[in-house]
């Protein structure tokens, strides 16, 4: 990615993420890392699909901002990062949920915000600090409209 869009990406997000207050101004709930995936729920509990795609149209979770996918009603979508049509057949839930809850365990470069960690962070605005972006109930809902992507 060239410098100047890995940039612009960064300002972006860090603007977002300091005119919002966190979604998720929770503890975080333990869980464990198998490879390149969280295999268990953050809750245990079921997770809504449809709440899952209304986080990631919401312009307020960052998820367009970056990633585009099939959300006509969007006439703006990212183009930094993959699409998210068909994130189900390229990725298990496990490995879904890692991506949302810490990217950067999968790559220590990535541009992509860990959304349910609060620690090692750097440039964190005041509001967020010790707070998840997400709640584990909103990872759970948007990995569960994630895996019905298909296509």
């Amino acid at each position: 990615m060239p410098l100047a869009r890995l940039a612009l990406a960064t300002l972006l997000a860090a603007a977002l993420f300091a005119a919002c207050a966190p979604a998720g101004a929770e503890e975080l709930r333990p869980y464990t890392v198998v490879g390149d995936a969280i295999p268990a729920s953050l809750t245990g509990a079921k997770a809504d699909a449809t709440r899952g795609r209304a986080l990631i149209v919401e312009r307020s979770s960052t998820c367009i901002l970056c990633h585009s996918g099939p959300f006509p009603e969007q006439a703006f979508q990212g183009d930094l990062a993959p699409s998210l049509a068909g994130t189900g057949s390229r990725w298990s839930e496990g490995q879904l949920r890692l991506r949302l809850v810490d990217a950067s365990h999968l790559n220590a470069a990535t541009i992509m915000p860990s959304y349910f960690r609060v620690d090692g962070l750097m440039r964190v605005g005041a509001s967020w600090r010790g707070k998840p972006i997400l709640s584990a109930e909103q990872i759970e809902d948007i990995v569960a409209y994630l895996v019905t992507l298909r296509n």
